[in-house]
């Protein structure tokens, strides 16, 4: 079977601690998988980051290569921003790109490449006005936002980790995006 590859990009959110489990299930759904993190969703995870390197089989990243220097991933066949923190969510609504992850992302869009966002945030975050006005900028430039029913649903201001992030609906939705593995 030829593999699709995935990139899985990840802001610093609780579900960000699962990000091993869904690779696997990835994997398990034919995706390669290539990991990029936000800063602080790296600094969460540096205990495991080589463990998850190898799971990949990729280098996972944080921040821009140098110029010069070779592109250490394959080409994208769809894209999975999740968890996709406020801030994450706005920044790429913005195309304000000083992260990896949203650069990456904001690319994704020009180029057309399948992707799926499922934001992760509280409710009180999320009825702020910009929030909705983001989300609205990138179901408008055709990326496949998985908020509210199907998707994720927030949960009030205080919890440190919602009661369940719904991974299965977003690689489902990479799935369908993306369509069949080349042959």
């Amino acid at each position: 079977m030829t593999t699709k590859t995935l990139y899985l990009l990840c802001s610093a959110a609780p579900p960000v601690f699962e990000v091993a489990h869904v690779i696997e299930d990835a994997q398990a759904r034919g995706w390669d998988v290539c990991l990029g993190l936000t800063p602080t969703a790296a600094h969460w995870l540096a205990a495991s980051l080589d463990g998850l390197a190898a799971l990949t089989g990729h280098p996972v990243r944080w921040q821009y290569k140098l110029p010069g220097e070779e592109d250490v991933w394959p080409a994208a066949d769809a894209l999975l921003y999740a968890p996709a923190t406020f801030n994450s969510v706005n920044c790429l609504a913005l195309g304000l790109t000083g992260r990896f992850t949203v650069g990456v992302a904001a690319e994704a869009v020009g180029k057309g490449t399948p992707f799926a966002v499922m934001p992760c945030t509280n409710a009180a975050l999320a009825a702020h006005p910009r929030f909705e006005q983001s989300l609205s900028v990138l179901r408008g430039a055709g990326v496949r936002v998985l908020y509210g029913e199907g998707g994720f649903t927030p949960g009030p201001a205080g919890p440190d980790a919602p009661a369940h992030f719904p991974w299965s609906a977003a690689l489902d939705a990479v799935d369908r995006a993306a369509g069949p593995a080349p042959a």
